[in-house]
């Protein structure tokens, strides 16, 4: 079957298969690290700083990992980021009194090194798969792409919860260890040797975009995950637990339903925002769906100010909150990879994707201070506020008239 298929798409579904795999285990183990260490006693923000590491090297890992990409091709870059994240694993099954706060975040450290080298080297790939006239298959490649992970990521919050539960912290590791270094291993022998090496020698100082309208989209995107990030890591797991009582497997469980749920709206994205009226997204399809988002935040920061029913509105608004972050997340996916320039494709994507860790670390930051400091509905007001911006700057992205879907 697989013998059948032309050689670009069988790159295709092993890159996204390489992906898969790396992402169950970024899910499950960001659910172990949570659900262990909430047990061991620690508080749901000393919980929260575990996983700063994993941020702040996923910026520098952004910044740095597309110039190493178009250095040595993306093929060894992805290969990289599987290897790191066996090692990251197999840092965390020394003995239980080695597991201290220092080793573990320089284990999320590793760990986000790994998953930003991955996630690069998978989307930069997609640009090179697809044929420069076929922007609608792009669309639907990247976007079938980062449906997939995010909902994979889901599953794999539920499968860490699973394998903590049956088997314990350090064999649940193990297993996920033993796993991915299989993959890791026909990775090395079955991807494509040179894709995405820059043909002329990219210098350091390249991992600067030059492009205007990437610097634009990157200002978006952090403004985008930051609004997300700044209720989701801390504040609404916390509150469920604390405020509303929810048992701790119920706010796990709704916390993978949403990712799940906004992986799968993901992969449809383009069915809504270009397919059904036969053109393809641009800044103006930026613009307004972001200026959609934005009014969700500020109604339920509204509503929970005037006392409504704090578990309807969190349930009902995040969900709507959801579809419409995940056709923005779509969207934002596609442009890039179409303003990237092919020659060099993951300097631009990396670029852009260290502007996500950005946001991602800011958000991270502001839901534990301003949730501590002002609850749960001050997190959603500056959710808001964030995604306003990123409105704003859309506004300036650029326009294609009415260009249509090909392929």
């Amino acid at each position: 079957m697989l013998a059948r298929l032309s050689p670009d798409v069988r790159q295709y579904l092993l890159i996204t298969g390489n992906y898969w795999a790396f992402t169950l285990t970024d899910g499950a183990l960001r659910m172990l690290v949570v659900l262990h260490f909430y047990k061991l006693g620690y508080g749901p923000l000393q919980v929260a700083m575990l996983f700063l590491f994993y941020e702040i090297f996923g910026v520098i890992t952004n910044l740095v990992g597309g110039w190493l990409g178009a250095r040595i091709g993306l093929n060894r870059t992805m290969n990289i980021g599987l290897a790191l994240q066996v090692v990251a694993l197999s840092m965390l099954l020394v003995p239980s009194a080695w597991l201290v706060v220092p080793w573990v975040m320089a284990a999320q450290a590793m760990s986000g090194i790994a998953k930003d080298l991955n996630k690069m080297s998978a989307k930069s790939s997609i640009k090179l798969l697809v044929p420069g006239d076929q922007q609608g298959a792009l669309y639907r490649w990247v976007a079938a792409l980062t449906g997939s992970k995010n909902a994979l990521k889901g599953v794999g919050f539920f499968l860490g919860g699973a394998l903590l539960t049956t088997v314990g912290f350090a064999p649940a590791v193990a297993i996920m260890a033993a796993g991915l270094l299989l993959v890791w291993m026909a990775s090395l022998f079955l991807l494509k040797r040179d894709l995405g090496r820059a043909k002329d020698k990219s210098k350091f100082r390249d991992i600067v975009s030059k492009s205007r309208a990437i610097n634009l989209l990157s200002a978006a995107r952090m403004f985008l995950f930051g609004a997300r990030d700044v209720w989701f890591v801390v504040a609404l797991p916390v509150f469920l637990s604390a405020s509303l009582g929810w048992d701790f497997w119920q706010v796990g469980g709704f916390l993978a339903a949403w990712v799940i749920g906004y992986g799968i709206v993901q992969s449809l994205a383009p069915y809504v925002t270009g397919r059904r009226t036969g053109r393809l997204p641009d800044g103006r399809a930026a613009f307004t769906w972001a200026a959609a988002l934005a009014l969700v935040p500020a109604l339920m920061a509204m509503l929970l100010v005037q006392g409504q029913s704090a578990q309807l509105v969190l349930v009902i608004g995040l969900s709507v909150f959801g579809v419409l972050f995940a056709i923005n997340s779509s969207l934002h996916s596609y442009l890039i990879v179409s303003y990237a320039s092919e020659d060099g494709v993951s300097l631009d994507v990396g670029f852009y994707y260290m502007a996500n860790a950005m946001g991602r670390l800011l958000g991270t930051v502001l839901s534990g201070w301003i949730f501590q400091r002002y609850g749960i509905a001050a997190c959603l007001a500056v959710s808001a506020v964030l995604v306003t911006l990123a409105a704003i700057v859309s506004v300036a992205l650029p326009r294609h008239g009415r260009q249509t879907v090909r392929g």
